[in-house]
């Protein structure tokens, strides 16, 4: 009996040994599967983000270049589950772009992506301080300040043709019925230059296809100097509006957001710039549109698909679907897509050298330089 009792015992405290052992188990069982969701990739466990987009210092849903940009990021980041952030400089100078530059190299950026000129600098040097990422400079190729343009191989530089974008947009707008048109632009800068030259000559042709005279059309020009929205900016707008302009091609960034104020006020009409700026207010009828979303998801394709075109500055046009008119959107009375189909071609083809004339809108020095039939205009200095 005493042998038997002494079996239970022992017994008892093997059976209390694993019972123990086996609740100190369990706790960590349950952390290890509870320390991150099944979503979570290892990247982004570690802080780590693929694709990376630096803003000009403006916000991600400024409705312009910064939003388009990144919405094309955003989109194939989604849709293929890769870790993407986007990242905000301190200020607007190259020293503080290099530095976002350099914290989103820290953050496992394998491309990053810069949207316009303002990055030219920073990516002069970007290029060479990280030899191991990729680029999508957006609106601008690398140089040291100077215009002395070198890109190496892992800079993918994007321009787009302004000019062919403001092209329709004032074509659109003359076959639409108005006959008195302004462009307020930001800072003269290419870019803007493009589409304000390109705008005149787009409501020129359309003037001539109509047969109208000289004079017929009118049409306000200026350059405020800046890309803000400013009180000064609005009541300038506001004065052309009160002195009979009818639409107005605002292609200065926030610039934009004082005219449709303008706008709003006074009942007359808008045509926006770089992305489809309808939502932003009713009297927006249509926007010279760059496919940014589209460029950068193309390019960050290309990088993943190993077809990356570094060391490359493409200018895309029409050609490429690189520049247009958001026609489900627009609020045009009488241009319709029909209308904007056969235009559209027509640069496509380069009837009557349509496209290759518009080339060389920035050899003349001023808008009043450029050659017109019907249009009359005046620059307010």
């Amino acid at each position: 009996m005493k042998r038997i009792k002494k079996i239970m015992a022992l017994w008892m405290v093997l059976v209390m040994a694993f019972s123990l052992a086996a609740c100190g188990t369990k706790p960590a069982a349950t952390t290890t599967t509870t320390t991150a969701p099944a979503t979570t990739t290892p990247a982004a466990e570690e802080g780590k983000y693929e694709l990376a987009l630096i803003t000009d210092i403006g916000t991600i849903d400024d409705k312009s270049f910064n939003q388009g940009a990144w919405e094309g990021l955003k989109k194939y980041a989604e849709e293929k589950g890769i870790t993407h952030k986007y990242y905000k400089p301190t200020e607007k100078s190259t020293d503080a772009y290099v530095a976002a530059i350099d914290l989103a190299v820290q953050g496992g950026a394998k491309l990053i992506v810069t949207p316009g000129f303002l990055f030219e600098p920073a990516i002069y040097k970007a290029q060479d301080a990280h030899p191991d990422v990729s680029f999508i400079l957006l609106d601008g190729a690398p140089h040291p300040g100077d215009y002395n343009i070198r890109i190496e191989k892992n800079v993918y530089s994007v321009f787009y043709a302004e000019q062919q974008a403001g092209f329709l947009a004032g074509y659109a707008a003359v076959k639409d019925g108005y006959k008195n048109i302004g462009f307020l632009g930001g800072m003269a800068v290419p870019a803007v230059i493009r589409f304000g030259y390109g705008f005149v000559q787009g409501a020129d042709y359309a003037a001539v296809e109509l047969g109208m005279k000289s004079g017929d059309i009118n049409l306000m020009y200026k350059y405020t100097g800046d890309f803000a929205a400013t009180p000064e900016n609005q009541t300038l707008a506001a004065s052309w509006y009160k002195g009979g302009t009818e639409v107005i091609f605002a292609a200065g960034g926030a610039v934009g957001n004082s005219v449709m104020a303008a706008a709003e006020q006074s009942g007359t009409k808008v045509i926006g710039v770089d992305v489809d700026q309808s939502p932003e207010s009713p009297t927006v009828i249509s926007s010279a549109m760059k496919m940014l979303g589209v460029s950068v998801y193309d390019g960050i394709a290309a990088f993943y698909g190993g077809t990356f075109p570094g060391g490359k500055s493409v200018s895309l046009d029409v050609n490429t679907d690189g520049v247009g008119l958001p026609m489900a959107t627009s609020k045009w009375q009488k241009f319709s897509q029909a209308d904007y189909d056969a235009i559209y071609d027509k640069l496509v083809k380069d009837t009557d050298g349509l496209a290759s004339t518009m080339k060389n809108d920035t050899s003349v020095k001023a808008a009043t330089e450029i050659p017109t039939k019907v249009v009359k205009i005046t620059v307010v200095e």
